[in-house]
């Protein structure tokens, strides 16, 4: 079960750098846009949350549930954004900031909202 769960936080890791890389590499340009990276990224990431969570509550892990409800939520508005807007030529610059301040929240959350904090 902790191999299972350390695949999965890989791979939800994996898609938190895919989203912010996608939405980096758009940091100079002047039209900004949902690409394939910023969607894979977010899906991967949200689907890999959902299963570590699962594999967290099935073992004798202790979940801190208001820290995965606050992860879920503003993963859940930065996936809506992103697939809402992918088929848009363009978007806004200031919903590029918006899911780039989103995603940059959601891994601060992971990273300093520690159990011993919780």
């Amino acid at each position: 079960m902790d191999l299972l769960r350390l695949i999965l936080l890989f791979i939800h890791i994996l898609g938190f750098a895919a989203l912010l890389g996608g939405l980096l590499v758009q940091l100079s340009a002047s039209e900004k846009s949902v690409n394939a990276l910023m969607r894979d990224g977010a899906g991967t990431a949200f689907v890999a949350g959902v299963a570590l969570v699962g594999v967290l509550e099935a073992g004798d892990g202790d979940v801190n549930h208001v820290k995965i409800a606050v992860k879920f939520a503003i993963a859940l508005v930065i996936l809506a954004l992103v697939m809402i807007n992918l088929r848009k030529p363009s978007i806004p610059q200031g919903l590029y900031l918006g899911l780039l301040a989103l995603t940059v929240l959601n891994i601060g959350v992971a990273v300093f909202w520690s159990p011993a904090h919780a």
